[in-house]
């Protein structure tokens, strides 16, 4: 968007919520204040109309909290997605049969966003909680993904030759070296990421297809690097499975 139509006030409101939701109850209006290099009587003002607006909660403490207005707006976005409820039928008997986790997630330019996810319990949460990004070119959800992109769309959001950010040492760094791998994935149907977003992760995804044959999201096992041997046939088995049998109710 031009800068000549941009609203400086919403702006700022955007970044008092986004600064809250990393730290609840933790933040006081001059904590959110100094952090954001807002004047303090302009920030009273916004988190005034904010708490009256419901999307903010003022503490007992002075602190802040997201409010109730924020959860509705939230689940009315993952409401838009069908696919997510039977993503859930679906995936809650695939995670128990692998032993980990399930991840769905959607294309947004270059990142990945995360809409839902069936957990296994584990010593270290991943975090790839609904509402979370991640750079596409880093994942398997991602990589699924890009490779059912028409290459005028693939080269118009991935202009320059260099991939950033690099989460790790194993992630690509390479355009050349991303179309490398997306020509192997349509060919086989899933995608690896090996450690390319979290060190001691690996991961197998596929993509989740319309009736027109587009790729509306995509679907994916993520499991700890030393048992990736062990398990990687039969979860590339069960992923591949599920990824078609929501390809069959996903209509949008």
């Amino acid at each position: 968007m031009e800068k000549k139509y941009w609203v400086p006030a919403l702006e700022k409101a955007n970044d008092v919520l986004l600064l809250i939701a990393e730290a609840p109850s933790s933040l006081k209006l001059i904590d959110l204040s100094k952090r954001l290099g807002i004047n303090k009587s302009s920030m009273f003002s916004l988190l005034s109309t904010m708490e009256a607006l419901e999307w903010v909660v003022r503490e007992e403490d002075g602190t802040y909290s997201l409010g109730n207005r924020l959860g509705l707006i939230g689940n009315a976005f993952f409401k838009q997605f069908s696919l997510i409820d039977l993503f859930r039928k679906e995936a809650s008997a695939v995670k128990l049969k692998l032993g980990e986790t399930i991840q769905l997630a959607k294309l947004e330019q270059t990142d990945v966003l995360y809409l839902a996810k069936e957990e296994v319990p584990s010593p270290v949460r991943l975090a790839s909680e609904p509402g979370k990004k991640f750079p596409a070119h880093s994942t398997a959800l991602g990589k699924a993904l890009l490779a059912m992109l028409p290459p005028d769309e693939f080269d118009r959001i991935y202009a320059n030759e260099t991939l950033e950010p690099c989460m790790t040492p194993y992630a690509l760094k390479t355009k050349r070296e991303l179309r490398s791998q997306l020509d192997a994935i349509r060919q086989n149907g899933y995608a690896f990421d090996l450690q390319e977003a979290v060190v001691g992760f690996c991961c197998v995804a596929a993509p989740v297809l319309n009736l027109r044959g587009e790729a509306v999201a995509a679907i994916s096992c993520s499991m700890f690097q030393h048992v990736w041997e062990e398990k990687k046939e039969l979860a590339i088995r069960e992923i591949c499975a599920l990824a078609k049998r929501l390809s069959h109710g996903s209509l949008s």
